[in-house]
């Protein structure tokens, strides 16, 4: 029995023995078509011990291979990209399409973005060829993180047995189209919450206000009391700190500390279960237990900077309207692991966190802790991290994930200069601000209180800001944030050194 084959769909054959077919002289497949030989009993009623043995036909087989493109661009530019097609199959093809897509994720659909295509003519078995073309982004794109989808056989004319691989895929992120204020010394400078926030409710830049001066003057750098006049304090929001614990009962404090309302504090019952028992006051993921008060200071200092009371006394906090979520993944002497932060990550934002402060970090990546960075970003959770404190070019980890997800933060003076400690931005594009981290003034166990510097004191200054944009507009998603940031702040001035400094818990060794 045989049949002429019209399209490669009638290859669905519902049952029908075929003991020999013969091909019609349809021109769509010419040298690009391969038979697929279904087993010989369709409906499984025939033991066989091999159902693959009847034959095999040549075939053809794109694949995209060594995909490159630019890892950051902007609305309205144009990005130059690169990849191989290879025929890996047994035989030639004829012409073809490869299409490039931008998407929100890694499989083509409808809703996809056509860039362009690039035709390509016949290609041997084994053979391979190169190719680059320059794609143009529109103007009114969204900020975010995308892929670029690289698809071969785009006229869908190869009639393959594996079309997995006909698709390669890499990651963009567009950011404003302000990325020329990019350095790689002090990244987008200066954080400046009077513009930022008032940004984020689509008005000009707040007035100045004067200066509260004195210990606070972290928060006059970054423009806070601007905010604050407009009614903007961090109200509503939650800041996540994991760190080495916050001692929850300082004066300065304890009007602020977030608590788990769907707890009764002390039952011994997992009244929400989250899966924590009397997590009333956060969870402590180095001892697994639900104490996570400080010993060691840093967790509180880090606090008094994001949400310490406008009392009058101590210390003003950049959203002193915040509630501070305290999350320990650090021991009493300032080391954790990764796989406590990233727990640490995951429960902060499942239990309500808008924002995330780590002033923590270590020379290594790991894929557990970006994948929780990822989830957070996912979530629309803002994670701000410590740029470190080696001096380097480049930041630490996580802040080095800045590229893709959450803000990193490196640390200047009370003039405006880069630190001598403070790792820079680095030539890789990523989102990267500065903030004061040199002799800051803030909270420490016991109602006492300190002054701390290092990228760790930095941090929490900007995510006090986040909380004061976040409060101000409550529906920005994490992508806008990392825009409005991109596009608000003011490139700090370099080359005054600073010397003296404590680099506190980002310099301390973590357990790998």
């Amino acid at each position: 029995m045989g049949f002429d084959v019209a399209s490669k769909n009638d290859f669905d054959s519902q049952g029908l023995n075929v003991n020999s077919l013969s091909l019609g002289n349809n021109s769509e497949f010419g040298n690009d078509l391969n038979i697929r030989w279904s087993r010989s009993s369709y409906t499984n009623d025939i033991s066989e011990n091999n159902y693959t043995n009847p034959v095999s036909a040549e075939k053809a087989d794109l694949a995209i291979q060594n995909p490159t493109a630019p890892t950051i661009a902007t609305p309205g530019s144009s990005i130059e990209i690169s990849y191989q097609i290879t025929n890996i199959g047994t035989n030639n093809t004829s012409f073809n399409y490869t299409s490039l897509y931008l998407s929100k994720d890694e499989s083509i659909s409808s809703d996809d973005k056509l860039l362009g295509f690039n035709w390509i003519g016949s290609l041997d078995a084994g053979s391979s060829i190169n190719k680059s073309q320059t794609l143009s982004l529109d103007t009114n794109l969204d900020t975010g993180n995308y892929y670029l989808l690289y698809k071969a056989d785009a006229l869908d004319n190869i009639f393959g047995l594996e079309d997995s691989n006909n698709v390669a895929t890499r990651q963009i992120t567009i950011t404003s189209a302000n990325s020329q204020g990019y350095n790689s010394n002090s990244g987008y400078g200066l954080v400046n919450a009077a513009a930022a926030v008032s940004k984020a409710v689509g008005q000009n830049t707040f007035a100045d206000v004067p200066d509260l001066g004195g210990n606070d003057w972290g928060s006059d750098m970054v423009k806070a009391p601007e905010s604050w006049a407009k009614g903007y304090t961090g109200k509503g929001v939650v800041v996540a700190v994991l760190d080495t614990g916050v001692d929850r009962n300082h004066t300065d404090l304890k009007q602020n500390i977030w608590t788990n309302s769907k707890e009764i504090a002390g039952n011994g019952i997992d009244d929400d279960g989250n899966g924590y028992v009397d997590d009333s006051y956060g969870w402590n993921f180095d001892s697994n237990n639900n104490n996570t008060l400080d010993v060691d200071g840093h967790g509180t200092h880090v606090s008094g900077t994001i949400a310490g009371a406008n009392n009058g006394t101590g210390v003003t906090g950049v959203a002193h309207g915040a509630k501070i979520m305290p999350v320990k993944v650090l021991d009493d002497n300032g080391s954790g692991s990764y796989s406590a932060i990233a727990k640490g990550i995951y429960y902060a934002v499942d239990n309500g966190a808008n924002v995330i402060n780590l002033s923590l970090g270590s020379s290594y990546p790991n894929s557990e802790l970006e994948k929780a960075i990822q989830y957070a970003s996912s979530k629309n959770v803002v994670v701000v991290m410590a740029a470190g404190n080696s001096g380097g070019s480049a930041p630490v980890y996580p802040a080095r994930y800045a590229k893709n997800y959450g803000i990193a933060v490196g640390a200047v003076d009370q003039g405006g200069n880069l630190a001598s400690f403070s790792n820079r931005a680095g030539s890789n594009q990523l989102e990267y601000v500065t903030a004061p981290g040199v002799n800051v003034y803030s909270t420490l166990p016991g109602n006492k209180y300190g002054s701390y510097s290092g990228t760790s004191m930095a941090t929490p200054h900007v995510a006090g800001v986040v909380a004061l944009m976040l409060s101000a507009n409550p529906n920005l998603t994490e992508a806008q944030v990392r825009d409005i940031l991109a596009s608000t702040s003011g490139n700090s001035t370099q080359g005054k050194s600073t010397t003296g400094w404590d680099i506190g818990v980002i310099g301390k060794t973590w357990q790998m």
